[in-house]
C-alpha cells in the first residue's frame, strides 16, 4: 500500500435511540466506555496510523487517556455524521497526501476484529477505487406497504449489509463527499457518495459479529460477541503460541 494510514473516527452523536443519559460512545461495555474500546481494536490492528476524532465542542464526558494513538488530533462534529468526516478530512488535509489512504469507522462498531481490519487494508490497499467491509444478506427482505403491513418479498440475491470501515484514497473521498453534498444526494455510508461519482467499490467479506450499537439490547449483544472474541483469541493462543491476540478472528 503505497502512502499513510489515516483512522477517521465520527464520535460526535447524541444516540438518542439509546435512551440513556450520555451518548452511546460513552455507555459501559465490559468496564469502559464504548469509544475506548473501538479505538483499542483500531490500534491494535494498525498501531502505526493516525487518528482523526470527530467530537461534539461541547463534549463533557471524553477523556484523552482513552486514545491509544501517538498520532492523533481532534475534528468538531458536524450536524450529521457526513459533515463530522468531512470536518475531519480538512482537518488532516494539511498533512495528508491525495493518495494516503483513509478508513472511517463508526465508534459504535467496537466489535470489529484485527483480522476483518487487516484483511480489508489488504484488499483495498492497491484497489483504485476503494471498498468495506460487508457480509452478504441472509435473512428473508420484507419491503412494507407503508401500513405496517407487507407489500412484497425482495430478492436477498446480490444485497449485502454494510459494514465499517470503510477505505477511500484522500482526494477522491473528498471529492465525492463534496460532490454528493453540493448535489443533495443523501449519503448514508462514504461508499454511496463514491458510488454517486460513478464508482463502484469494493466489498470485502467481514465477520457478522461486527455489529452496531444503536438500540438498548445491542449492548449486551455487543459484551456477549466481545467476551467470545476474547474466548476464542484465548483458546487460539494456547493451541498456537506464536498467534497474536483477535489475529484468527478475521479468518
Amino acid at each position: 500500500m503505497s502512502g499513510r494510514l489515516w483512522l477517521v473516527v465520527p464520535a460526535a452523536g447524541q444516540g438518542r435511540r439509546m435512551g440513556a443519559d450520555c451518548p452511546k460512545q460513552y455507555l459501559s461495555l465490559a468496564g469502559r466506555p464504548v469509544l475506548a474500546r473501538t479505538l483499542a481494536r483500531l490500534h491494535e490492528a494498525f498501531p502505526e496510523a493516525r487518528l482523526c476524532l470527530c467530537l461534539d465542542a461541547d463534549d463533557g464526558h471524553f477523556d484523552p487517556a482513552w486514545v491509544p494513538f501517538a498520532d492523533w488530533r481532534r475534528a468538531p462534529g458536524g450536524a450529521e455524521r457526513v459533515d463530522s468526516v468531512v470536518n475531519a478530512l480538512e482537518a488532516i488535509a494539511p498533512e495528508a497526501g491525495e493518495d494516503d489512504l483513509v478508513l472511517v469507522h463508526d465508534v459504535a462498531r467496537p466489535c470489529v476484529t484485527v483480522g476483518d481490519l487487516r484483511r480489508l487494508v489488504a484488499a483495498i490497499g492497491d484497489d483504485p477505487v476503494g471498498g468495506l467491509l460487508a457480509a452478504p444478506v441472509a435473512d428473508t427482505m420484507k419491503r412494507d406497504d407503508g401500513a405496517g403491513r407487507v407489500r412484497a418479498t425482495e430478492s436477498r440475491e446480490g444485497l449485502w449489509h454494510a459494514y465499517t470501515p470503510q477505505g477511500f484514497r484522500l482526494g477522491l473521498l473528498c471529492r465525492a463527499l463534496n460532490e454528493a453534498l453540493a448535489r443533495g444526494v443523501a449519503v448514508t455510508d462514504e461508499a454511496s457518495a463514491v458510488e454517486a461519482v460513478g464508482l463502484s467499490p469494493r466489498l470485502v467479506g467481514g465477520r457478522r459479529d461486527n455489529l452496531k450499537i444503536t438500540h438498548p439490547e445491542d449492548l449486551a449483544l455487543a459484551e456477549l460477541v466481545l467476551s467470545a472474541q476474547e474466548l476464542a483469541a484465548q483458546t487460539s493462543s494456547a493451541t498456537h503460541p506464536e498467534a497474536s491476540p483477535h489475529g484468527t478472528q478475521g479468518a
